[in-house]
Parts: C-alpha cells; structure tokens; sequence
C-alpha cells in the first residue's frame, strides 16, 4: 500500500507539471473556428475583410458584459462562463453574445480579423494583445477605459481587471485591435 502510494504521489507531480507546461505553450492558441462574415467589414490593405460590428454602442456592451464576467474561473480552451474561459474564449464569448458573430477562439488568429490601431486610440470595447509566450499576440484583453482592461489569464485563475502600466503586461503589449468600424 505505501508502494502505491508513493508512486501516486511521485506521478501527480509530473503530470501537474506537464500539464502547466503544455498550458504555457499554447496560451491563447486553441483550435481556431471560422468567423462568419461580418456585414460591417472593412477592407484591410491586404485584402479581405475586418470583422465589424454594427457600431460603437456594441463596443459599449462589450465592457458591460465583460465586466459581468469578473471572476470567472480560467480554463484553458473553455468558451464558456459555466466551463471557464480562456482570454481569446472570453472575447468571442462576448462577441457573439453581443453581435451574433463569431470570432476565432485563438487570440493571434482575432488579431489578423480585426483592424489594428495606435495605443493612443483605444476605446473602452477595443481590444489589447500581449506577447507573453515568446511570440506576438499570445495574450488577449478587452479594454474597458482609463488605462485598464479586462482579461482571463491562466495565473490566479480567474477573470479580472488589470491596468496596461503594470510592470508585467506594459513590457509585454503588442497591439491594439477594433472592432468598430469607424472613419
């Protein structure tokens, strides 16, 4: 019996650790799934078209819904608020209960679907990528105004507010995206 146990406590370990490791590795990179075309889509200057939605006041319900989702338990892959949510999860979540339409559940692949803008421009609604994993738009947020934004990240597992200055993802930042088609 003390075999047994010994060798159930040596295995939890390394299967925690691998776990963890393979969690660090795919960040926000779940199997990605096809948007629908947006009505409001914009051309890129590569060709295309930017996901849209209908218009600012959208945005505006983004925070609000977000906001809703504080302290939501983290999940890796997870696309709801019952199952977790990871950070890509959560702002398609929130897309498609706002607008209707899906983006991508992998946080690079919505960078490459949204228009990108300057820092200064953001909007409560726009949304935010970090590099945290060696590699561009690896970690996503939603901001919410004054410096802030609203994410899910996999350490302290759940979702929470943090300011864009914090040491940690002011190092990190990447990007900005909209999702508003404006002039």
């Amino acid at each position: 019996m003390s075999s047994l146990l010994s060798l159930r406590t040596l295995r939890l370990p390394v299967v925690l650790a691998a776990a963890i490791g393979f969690a660090l590795l795919a960040g926000c990179s779940s199997t990605p799934v096809a948007p629908r075309p947006g009505t409001n889509a914009t051309a890129p200057a590569g060709g295309g078209t930017y996901f849209a939605l209908a218009g600012e006041d959208q945005a505006g319900e983004m925070v609000l819904f977000a906001l809703g989702l504080l302290d939501t338990g983290y999940r890796f892959g997870g696309r709801n608020p019952e199952a977790g949510l990871d950070c890509s999860g959560m702002v398609a979540y929130i897309v498609e209960n706002i607008s209707g339409q899906r983006l991508p559940h992998n946080a690079a692949q919505i960078a490459e679907h949204t228009r990108p803008i300057a820092l200064q421009a953001l909007r409560p609604g726009d949304l935010v990528f970090f590099n945290t994993l060696q590699r561009r738009h690896s970690h996503m947020g939603i901001y919410i105004g004054d410096g802030r934004f609203i994410h899910a990240p996999s350490s302290r597992g759940a979702v929470r507010v943090e300011r864009l200055d914090n040491r940690y993802f002011a190092q990190r930042i990447d990007g900005a995206r909209t999702l508003v088609a404006r002039n």
